[in-house]
């Protein structure tokens, strides 16, 4: 009987018995525990509420050349601000990638709007990528609840799935941070933390549906909160002038705030921001270039300099809700995305003088050394002219997006005849992209250099 019953096992270990004849029950493989990780929380009272989980860092560059990005969100994305930044970006900074892109912002929606008008709208176009923003709206302006995450997890999951089915490469965005209690949503219930602590948990949840799902994450809400606890110290506010990161309405954020949300998403493409070096040795008098730039002529501490990949141009004050400069100082934006730098080899104690186009400033040796970011330190620059027709151009034709996608397509026209709704749209949308791949033309600039005397 032993031998019989060693023999089975041996042939089937699914019919192993015990001495008594009866099925043995195989050890349950111990649950996989941890990590739990969390994001480090600032010394303030105001986070003391919160403990986020740990966001995954941006990986390798996911863009390939040729990309087509698809830019899904609520009405934060329809204001054609972040998706704006995004694809002036995309196009001036990295040209060689030659991507193209289409916002589909809708306001009001929720997950699971996109999620039944995302065929028609969006696939129709064959994107290669898309990044998403969506969770305002999903958290229904009201304390955080176990069923409502699981249908916002549950939708945002499926938009995933359809995604990765068509060959999609995604980025999940969570939802941002609220500024104040939105006054025009009659359902809206509980204080402005508890709101927060929704957006919070339904941020956690979009990690957890980048993880299943093996897709990027992009963090809106962290960076955008902290953002927006220290930045009116940061820059002066007052209650005449306030600085409210979240925007006036405490949702939709201004400029300052929509840069966060670009860099965030720039950041999880797997962008590296390393936009091009100049470097000027005064020794050997020489300069050279590289990443897009070329030395067309060094002569008398003059560079001049053909480029044809722009620098991330970005005017204004520096203390103001509504301006992009400002908010380049809420995040890291030119240090992770924006480095274009000057290197100058020069004597140790000497001081210089930049000119670039129309501005001088003065550095030492030892900071020329290190390299300067003229991307930072110029923002007039030459390249800003071109910049701005680039820019203009893409919100020429994102505006154009919204009226194709929302008017015509969900209108008379598309629901008469799609198809020929697409056509004939596409045909007044095609000048419009063209404009922005011919107002990206090359750059030629002097850079000059002189020392302070004295120094």
């Amino acid at each position: 009987m032993f031998r019989s019953l060693a023999l089975c096992t041996l042939l089937s270990p699914l019919f192993a018995f015990t001495a008594l004849g009866q099925p043995a029950t195989s050890p349950a493989a111990p649950p996989k525990l941890g990590p739990y990780l969390y994001e480090t929380k600032p010394d303030d009272p105001a986070f003391a509420s919160f403990n986020p989980r740990r966001a995954p860092q941006p990986g390798e560059l996911l863009l390939r050349k040729g990309d087509r990005l698809a830019i899904c969100g609520d009405s934060i994305t329809e204001q054609k601000m972040y998706s704006r930044l995004i694809e002036t970006y995309l196009t001036v900074c990295v040209p060689e990638l030659q991507i193209t892109a289409r916002q589909y912002g809708w306001s009001g929606e929720k997950t699971d709007g996109f999620l039944r008008r995302m065929e028609k709208d969006c696939l129709t176009f064959s994107p290669t990528i898309a990044t998403l923003a969506y969770g305002m709206n999903d958290s229904r302006y009201r304390p955080f609840d176990v069923t409502n995450g699981q249908w916002y997890e549950d939708h945002y999951t499926a938009i995933v799935r359809k995604f990765k089915a068509n060959d999609v490469r995604v980025v999940v965005g969570s939802p941002g941070c609220a500024g104040k209690i939105a006054t025009w949503v009659k359902s809206r219930s509980g204080t402005l933390e508890q709101h927060n602590l929704n957006l919070c948990a339904l941020r956690d949840i979009a990690i957890g549906v980048a993880e299943a799902e093996q897709v990027r994450f992009a963090d809106i809400f962290w960076p955008m909160l902290q953002a927006q606890v220290f930045a009116p110290a940061q820059h002066g506010a007052t209650e005449e002038k306030p600085y409210r990161v979240a925007g006036s309405d405490g949702i939709h954020p201004g400029w300052a705030g929509q840069v966060i949300m670009a860099w965030t998403m720039l950041r999880s493409l797997g962008l590296d921001g390393n936009l091009g070096t100049i470097e000027i040795d005064t020794d050997k008098n020489t300069a050279t270039a590289n990443g897009g730039h070329s030395i067309d002529s060094y002569a008398d501490g003059v560079a001049t300099v053909t480029s044809t990949r722009y620098p991330f141009c970005a005017t204004g004050t520096l203390h103001s809700e509504n301006s992009i400069r400002s908010g380049m100082t809420l995040a890291p934006f030119n240090e992770d995305l924006n480095r274009f730098l000057l290197k100058v080899n020069a004597a140790e104690g000497t001081k210089w003088e930049i000119t670039w186009g129309d501005q001088t400033q003065t550095y030492t040796a030892d900071q020329l050394a290190q390299g300067i970011n003229l991307a930072w330190e110029f923002p007039k620059n030459p390249f800003s002219e071109s910049f701005d027709r680039v820019d203009a151009a893409v919100a020429k034709k994102q505006a154009y997006e919204t009226l194709q996608v929302k008017k015509i397509f969900h209108g008379p026209e598309g629901k008469k005849d799609f198809d020929t709704a697409v056509k004939e749209t596409e045909a007044v949308r095609k000048p419009l992209a063209d404009a922005i791949a011919d107002a990206m033309q090359p750059v030629t600039h002097k850079i000059a250099i002189r020392q302070v005397a004295g120094e």
